[in-house]
């Protein structure tokens, strides 16, 4: 059966996100819109009017799947909400190839759960330099793994 991120998790990447009715650049230069969706080339002219907050909502609920069903396979040990909350945050904004190759990763599924914190905190990077903004969301994702 399919895990799913809480409503608290759903608000964590609100938050996280925020919300844009037009296409952006983020900080590691990728075409983003709504909640933080990543643009695919085929949506660009799909997009380039804006969208509505309740469309934005359709495509963070869809892009959230993804980021669920990449986490499970990946964490082999049980995680209470709040850790899978902060997983499926950290997978949603980098991907799962980047959960896949972490140490993140790998001290979760030895249940080395004291040392994730710091692991969150390695993911702080964008364009080869620090961002507030990311040291942010890293902090806020070891804060709701560790609660």
């Amino acid at each position: 059966m399919a895990r799913h991120i809480t409503e608290r998790g759903v608000r964590l990447i609100k938050r996280l996100e925020g919300f844009s009715s037009i296409m952006y650049f983020d900080i590691a230069g990728f075409a983003t819109i709504g909640y933080g969706h990543l643009v695919k080339p085929n949506e660009k002219d799909l997009f380039k009017n804006g969208i509505s907050e309740s469309y934005a909502i359709d495509l963070l609920k869809k892009d959230i799947i993804v980021a669920e069903n990449a986490v499970t396979p990946l964490i082999t040990v049980h995680l209470n909400n709040n850790q899978f909350d902060a997983l499926v945050s950290f997978t949603f904004n980098l991907g799962a190839a980047a959960l896949q190759r972490s140490s993140l990763r790998r001290k979760i599924n030895r249940e080395e759960h004291e040392s994730v914190p710091a692991e969150f905190m390695r993911w702080i990077y964008a364009g080869g330099k620090k961002s507030s903004g990311l040291i942010h969301r890293r902090k806020l994702e070891a804060e709701v793994y560790s609660m």
